[in-house]
């Protein structure tokens, strides 16, 4: 069973279609990506799943339809987004913001907060160094490991992820990674917008690629990173027939 299944979706910022009758799924417990150059539609993808802008088509999530959908609401229902900004408290401390993240389960009087808060800190052992820091004292790979340990602290039954290594050092991008496939391996699916594509389809089952707002093609993560067109258009190699 699909845990997200998206039909014909369109996105429009006036007249300009940013997104075109895109399809997708994301399958109990796999990883997607979705790849393509700078304003392909990518981050409008995700926004227009989330109902951060407006959008067309169907959206099913764990087999319901999503017609009038917020980021609020699908957040409450375990589908959690990490923004490309991040959107962090700058002023309140790591472990407020991240606190802040399980907000809804709080309300909901639920168990288990503190052993999750436990569990970002295991996975990101230099956000329990900094727990009394200021978020917005933080470099930007440490504030996107906040982002991504505040998005944990709601339980997701699916993380979305706007570009997660978008201005980060690389040796910061390979931790992201690395924990991205920690999250997979332990059954939580992902759907990650990525404009590294080499990492994106090492960590991904499956991947789409987006061009001008439409799917140009879908596979195998593996066999994207070895397809030739791929290859040469997006991870800065040229085909060795070319060469």
């Amino acid at each position: 069973m699909s845990v997200l299944e998206v039909q014909n979706l369109t996105v429009r910022y006036g007249a300009v279609e940013a997104v075109r009758n895109l399809s997708l799924t994301v399958g109990a417990g796999e990883a997607i990506t979705l790849i393509g150059p700078n304003g392909a539609g990518k981050s409008s993808t995700l926004k227009g799943i989330v109902g951060l802008v407006n959008a067309s088509g169907t959206v099913r999530y764990q087999g319901q339809a999503q017609p009038r959908r917020s980021p609020e609401a699908l957040a409450a229902q375990g589908l959690v987004m990490v923004p490309e900004k991040r959107e962090l408290f700058a002023s309140m401390e790591v472990e407020d913001n991240l606190l802040l993240g399980a907000f809804t389960r709080f309300q909901r009087r639920e168990k288990g907060i503190r052993e999750d808060l436990e569990r970002v800190y295991t996975l990101f052992p230099r956000l329990r160094e900094r727990r009394k820091q200021l978020a917005g004292t933080m470099s930007g790979g440490e504030q996107q490991m906040l982002a991504i340990g505040r998005a944990l602290m709601a339980r997701p039954k699916l993380l979305l992820l706007d570009e997660p290594s978008l201005g980060l050092a690389p040796l910061i991008v390979q931790e992201i990674f690395h924990i991205l496939g920690e999250l997979k391996a332990q059954g939580t699916p992902i759907l990650v917008v990525e404009q590294n594509a080499r990492m994106a389809l090492k960590l991904a089952d499956r991947g789409y690629v987006l061009e001008a707002g439409e799917l140009v093609m879908e596979g195998r993560g593996q066999d994207l990173l070895h397809d030739p067109r791929v290859i040469e258009s997006y991870l800065g190699i040229r085909s060795k027939t070319e060469a």
